[in-house]
């Protein structure tokens, strides 16, 4: 007969084994979900599309991925808009500064010097909006500083140096903000949803969002997530990491661009940035299955633009004839257009590479139907495609 105090530790250590024994069991099942939840999203992300939204800088791209999250998603709730306010408010401040500094640069640059210098009475308005302009921070809006931008935007000299915007760095949304002043300046100012699809803030870093061109119900289409990334060069060295398994590119170029430089070289040509850019990513290995979306975008700025300023004051455009006037000579531009950059896509593209889909789309960012229809275009291009790798076309 085994002493009773054996007889305790032989309880006790069949009790810890059995503890033991639990605690396995429980980490057991637990480990077991886990691999559950793993293998489930694995799965689900199988049925993902990765699309990698890339273009230069000021190409509109953030202006795209917006109309996004507004068409296909629930859009931006009121917290949202509301966080756009500074931004809207920095636009103003921004702009007005570029114009009355430019307006300078323009007079000592040219021999009809007269027309860009601002009159007297504005002369004190100029300069201290152009100091409030050049800060860290800017101040709110307010119904004082919206009367005295307002003053200087009507100021004949910057009017003129608005209509020679190309030649400065003045941003798209000035025309749209300086119209909206009186709105924007208000107590209870919240920005609408077209204001934030105007407004200019350079992306820094990766955002995404994940959407169904067919909407609510998922299985009657695909599902796809969309990456925008900074375009500016020092943003570009972000993109490698996401290059991996991506469905299509979606490349955005700013066809309006083509006689306007690089905000951060001013020394370059954006349009001859863009052949560039497109270039480069037409080449990177792990495209080689990819498919192709370019976007020739801001379509409407285009229009009003090639009329006025000659297609070939871009270097990579100097073969370029006009041939009409109006309409005709704007379609007869942008196929002109459409044909350098399909000519650079095949150029650029390696034998193996041809069957890869590539697709041009004529876009204008801040039209949300032509958007909307566009996105159906490339949803049904990339099912098609889908089918024809599943051998079912």
């Amino acid at each position: 007969m085994l002493p009773i105090a054996t007889i305790q530790k032989m309880g006790s250590l069949c009790s810890r084994q059995r503890s033991l024994t639990d605690a396995d069991a429980e980490e057991n099942v637990q480990t077991a979900e886990i691999e559950r939840r793993i293998a489930q999203e694995a799965k689900a992300e199988k049925h993902i599309q990765k699309l990698l939204l890339l273009g230069a800088g000021e190409s509109g791209k953030s202006t795209i991925f917006k109309q996004i999250k507004l068409l296909f998603q629930t859009g931006f709730d009121e917290a949202e808009l509301r966080s756009y306010t500074s931004v809207v408010h920095a636009n103003v401040f921004q702009t007005i500064k570029v114009l009355h500094d430019g307006s300078k640069e323009l007079a000592q640059n040219d021999a009809d010097y007269l027309k860009y210098v601002i009159s007297l009475e504005n002369k004190e308005i100029g300069e201290k909006l152009s100091d409030i302009g050049g800060r860290l921070e800017y101040p709110h809006l307010t119904k004082e500083l919206a009367e005295e931008i307002e003053i200087l935007w009507r100021d004949p000299a910057i009017q003129e140096t608005f209509s020679h915007g190309n030649a400065l760095q003045v941003p798209d949304c000035a025309q749209y903000f300086m119209e909206n002043l009186q709105r924007l300046s208000d107590i209870n100012y919240v920005p609408t949803k077209e204001d934030v699809l105007y407004a200019r803030v350079r992306t820094t870093g990766v955002v995404e969002v994940q959407f169904s061109p067919v909407g609510e119900n998922r299985r009657s289409g695909e599902v796809y997530r969309l990456f925008d990334v900074g375009g500016q060069r020092n943003e570009r060295r972000k993109w490698i990491h996401l290059f991996e398994g991506v469905t299509a590119v979606i490349f955005c170029a700013a066809i309006s661009e083509y006689d306007q430089t690089l905000f951060e070289d001013e020394s370059k040509n954006r349009m001859m940035e863009t052949k560039e850019l497109f270039d480069w990513v037409l080449k990177q290995p792990c495209f080689q299955k990819t498919s192709f979306m370019l976007f020739l975008n801001k379509f409407d700025i285009f229009e009003k633009k090639v009329l006025k300023v000659p297609l070939n004051a871009c270097e990579w455009f100097k073969d370029y004839q006009p041939v009409a006037t109006g309409k005709q000579e704007i379609e007869h531009a942008y196929e002109f257009i459409k044909k350098k950059f399909e000519e650079l896509y095949f150029q650029s593209t390696a034998p193996d590479r041809v069957d890869r889909v590539f697709k041009i789309y004529r876009t204008t960012a801040l039209d949300q139907k032509l958007v909307k229809k566009t996105f159906k275009l490339v949803d049904e291009s990339l099912r098609r495609r889908n089918l024809i790798e599943a051998g079912l076309l």
